[in-house]
C-alpha cells in the first residue's frame, strides 16, 4: 500500500493480517491501517525509551504507564457525576414499548428507506389509532406481528441509542424523529412507564470512580497518540496529529 512510519514501512501482509479484527467497523481497511501505524509508532517510542522485555503488547503497555500520567476521580468529580447522570443509577426503570423497524440491509436504497418511515411517521402523528396496522404492513421485525410491541424493557436491554431514546419519552408518547441504530430506522412509541429507585451515592461510587478513570485514561491515551502522529514522518497517509503536549 505504499505506507511508512519513520522510515519503517507497512507491507499488505500485516494489513491482511490486521483486517480481521475490524470487521465491525464502516470502514475496515482505514481502521486496520490506522491501528498498525499507532501500534507501530507506540513501538517505536518504546525503543527510543529502552523499554524492552515480553511482547509488543506488554512493551506498549509498559510505556503508556511511563508516558501516560492520568488523576485519579476525585469523590467531588463523582459526585457530580453522579448528580448530572443520575437515570444511569436508578434500578427497576421500566418502560413498555413498541417500534417499527425499517431494516437497512446491503445494497438497500437508505434515502428511499428514509424516505418510506418519514411518510408512516407523519401518518401516524396524524392518525395513531393505526400503529398495530402499520407495524404489521412496513416493520422488518417480528414483534410487528404483534402491532410493533416489545414488552417491557428494562435498562440494558436495548442497544443505547434505543434505550436512551425510550427511556427519555413520556407516557404515551411518539418519539418525533426516526431513530436510527446499527438495525436500521426505528419509529418508536412508549406506552407505559414504571419508574424506578435512585440507588444511594456510596452503592455506586466505586463504580462511578472506575467509569471516570476509564474515561481519564481514554482521553490521556488519545492525545498521546496524537503528539505521536504529529511527531512522526507519515508517508502514504493523513492522519491528523499535534506537534504539542497542550493538544486537547
Amino acid at each position: 500500500m505504499g505506507i511508512s512510519v519513520n522510515g519503517v514501512d507497512i507491507d499488505d501482509v500485516a494489513v491482511e493480517q490486521e483486517l480481521p479484527h475490524h470487521q465491525g467497523a464502516d470502514n475496515p481497511l482505514k481502521e486496520a491501517v490506522h491501528e498498525l501505524v499507532l501500534r507501530t509508532l507506540l513501538l517505536q517510542q518504546a525503543d527510543a525509551l529502552g523499554i524492552t522485555g515480553g511482547d509488543d503488547d506488554a512493551r506498549i503497555e509498559a510505556l503508556l504507564a511511563l508516558q501516560v500520567k492520568v488523576p485519579k476521580a476525585d469523590e467531588a468529580a463523582c459526585t457530580t457525576w453522579y448528580r448530572n447522570n443520575a437515570q444511569r443509577y436508578t434500578s427497576g426503570d421500566m418502560v413498555e414499548a413498541r417500534h417499527i423497524l425499517f431494516q437497512v440491509t446491503p445494497g438497500a436504497p437508505l434515502e428511499l428507506l428514509r424516505a418510506t418511515g418519514e411518510a408512516v411517521l407523519e401518518e401516524l402523528q396524524a392518525h395513531p389509532e393505526r400503529f398495530d396496522e402499520l407495524a404489521g404492513e412496513y416493520s422488518n421485525c417480528s414483534s410487528g406481528k404483534v402491532g410493533g410491541s416489545l414488552g417491557q424493557l428494562s435498562r440494558g436491554q436495548c442497544v443505547p441509542e434505543f434505550e436512551e431514546l425510550v427511556f427519555r419519552l413520556r407516557e404515551g408518547e411518539l418519539a418525533g424523529r426516526l431513530l436510527e441504530t446499527r438495525f436500521g430506522l426505528h419509529i418508536v412509541q412508549v406506552l407505559r412507564r414504571v419508574e424506578g429507585r435512585l440507588l444511594p451515592f456510596e452503592a455506586v461510587k466505586s463504580e462511578i470512580a472506575a467509569y471516570l478513570d476509564r474515561q481519564s485514561s481514554q482521553r490521556a491515551t488519545h492525545q498521546y497518540l496524537h503528539i505521536l502522529v504529529g511527531q512522526a514522518r507519515i508517508e502514504g497517509l493523513s492522519m491528523e496529529g499535534a506537534d504539542s503536549p497542550l493538544v486537547q
